[in-house]
């Protein structure tokens, strides 16, 4: 019968993909409103800029990782908007399942506003310069080191600025123990604490699928989900570990079976939708996920792939940081917070102990 015949289609699955291009340096300046990863931020708001910006384990300075721009159609207040998301380089911190080695701020503005022009930027060169800048328009100094607020200044020279104790110290031995006081700028230096910047550049994800294929489907998750039995408590717990076990390889096995439609997917954006799990354990409950202090809830908005530690460069013989998937959670309303950078949930899962902890594996995730 026809109805039983089975063939392909593609179809958009409402998850907007993350991939990584290289750029020229001004196309990632504040001003074209960038998505990228690595480098310095390009702060959207340039007032009210976070500081300090500190890993919530061991208290050290955070690195920039990334930023999302996300604005959303029909709400001025959010007619820019981006979020940011910074990360412990301590390898240390990066406990199981432990969040706290991630910070994530979102900041808008609406299209009429103090730092820039009613229309869009054009899409060429501009003349602004491709160095980093070490102060915003808005006055606001900058880290020398990181590119966040910089409040402290070297007392010498007073022309290098800093946001802690630990980054003066990393630029003073990096360089400008030789150039404090001379009549040069205090301009960035390498210092190796920042990721390598790349430009963050989106399209739709797209499945095949198997039209005709509803029934076998329904099946199948009737039998992963059927009800257990057991004579014994022994059988019981026999079967709650078989169970388990099954529940983690299918979570796992369809991470794999999505991302490798588009292996080199580096962030998956879907605003109210979910996330592709890595793994059946540490997923969070509706309670887990404090409301915004505005009242509203807090939605799934986009996760860090895996596949981006490939390009972040920390690999070591030793240990280094490490993720399987990182959750950001976003004000429901998206309220409004001024010209500040308000923090928003963050939620980190790891793979676990018995699946290869490999970036190059796959993954997944579903769009409500």
């Amino acid at each position: 019968m026809a109805g039983n015949d089975t063939h392909a289609t593609k179809a958009e699955t409402g998850v907007v993909l993350g991939f990584l291009e290289e750029a020229e340096p001004w196309q990632l300046r504040s001003s074209q409103f960038p998505s990228k990863i690595g480098g310095k931020p390009a702060w959207l708001s340039q007032a009210d800029l976070p500081c300090p910006v500190a890993c919530g384990k061991c208290n050290r300075p955070a690195a920039f990782l990334l930023q999302v721009y996300a604005p959303i159609d029909g709400q001025n207040r959010s007619f820019h908007r981006t979020l940011f998301v910074f990360c412990c380089t301590t390898p240390d911190c990066y406990s199981h399942n432990d969040s706290r080695c991630f910070k994530v701020y979102r900041s808008q503005l609406p299209r009429k506003n103090d730092f820039y022009p009613y229309d869009p930027p054009l899409e060429e060169k501009t003349t602004e310069t491709d160095n980093d800048p070490v102060v915003l328009q808005s006055g606001v100094q900058l880290c020398r080191v990181c590119g966040c607020a910089g409040p402290k200044t070297c007392s010498r020279c007073h022309a290098a600025n800093y946001c802690s104790k630990e980054h003066q110290v990393i630029d003073w031995k990096s360089g400008h123990k030789k150039e404090c006081g001379t009549s040069g700028p205090a301009g960035f230096l390498k210092h190796g604490f920042l990721f390598p910047e790349l430009e963050l550049v989106t399209e739709p994800e797209e499945v095949e699928v198997k039209v005709g294929q509803c029934e076998a489907d329904e099946t199948q998750k009737a039998l992963e989900c059927r009800a257990t039995g057991g004579d014994s408590l022994e059988e019981k717990e026999l079967e709650d570990m078989a169970m388990h076990e099954t529940e983690e390889s299918r979570v796992f096995q369809k991470f794999k079976q999505r991302i490798e439609l588009e292996p080199h997917q580096v962030l998956r954006y879907c605003r109210r939708g979910s996330p592709l799990w890595v793994s059946a354990e540490h997923v969070p409950e509706e309670k887990e996920i404090p409301n915004c202090p505005c009242g509203a809830k807090r939605i799934f908005e986009f996760q860090v792939m895996p596949q981006l530690l490939n390009h972040l460069k920390v690999d070591s013989p030793n240990a280094s940081i490490d993720w399987g998937t990182v959750c950001v959670y976003s004000c429901e309303d998206s309220c409004d917070q001024g010209h500040g950078y308000y923090p928003e949930f963050i939620w980190k899962q790891d793979f676990t102990g018995d699946q290869p902890n490999s970036t190059t594996e796959d993954g997944d995730a579903d769009c409500q």
